[in-house]
């Protein structure tokens, strides 16, 4: 009786991961942003400039990457390089606009959003955090470390 209830048990489980995983395949691959955000297109220079900013854009603050000159790099967040190959130009633009789509629960910042925010210094309130064209600068330079 107890082990048909533990097999019952398991198998429940396997597909509740099952669908839980099949849904969430099928929304994150919805989860892009095709379209550029402005008409220019991104320029890899002020892109690593701003990855690599500790007053713009912040990203090595919690990210690592291929920047040997850096000295420090953060830890908390994934790999610049993994992330830029395993992820395509429109899926690193929905992540650099709102990473929060992707996991509430993420520290990163939202840098292209200004609304239904917390905890905003009145001199940020209703601002992005990155322009357009900048975060379009951001995901050319990631694009050139795929190999």
């Amino acid at each position: 009786m107890t082990l048909r209830l533990l097999g019952g048990a398991l198998l429940a489980a396997i597909v509740s991961l099952a669908t839980s995983t099949a849904s969430f395949a099928q929304s994150s691959s919805a989860l892009e942003i095709n379209a550029p955000l402005v008409s220019q297109p991104g320029d890899v220079v002020r892109g690593r400039a701003i990855v690599l900013s500790r007053q713009s854009g912040l990203c090595i603050l919690c990210h690592s990457g291929p920047f040997p000159e850096e000295r420090f790099q953060g830890n908390m967040a994934p790999d610049l390089g993994v992330s830029a190959q395993r992820l395509t130009a429109s899926q690193l633009r929905a992540r650099i606009v709102d990473a929060s789509v992707f996991n509430p629960e993420t520290i990163m910042p939202a840098y292209y959003r200004a609304a239904e925010l917390n905890r905003v210094a009145s001199g940020y309130a209703g601002k992005t955090l990155l322009t357009g064209q900048e975060i379009e600068d951001v995901v050319a330079f990631l694009v050139s470390l795929k190999p």
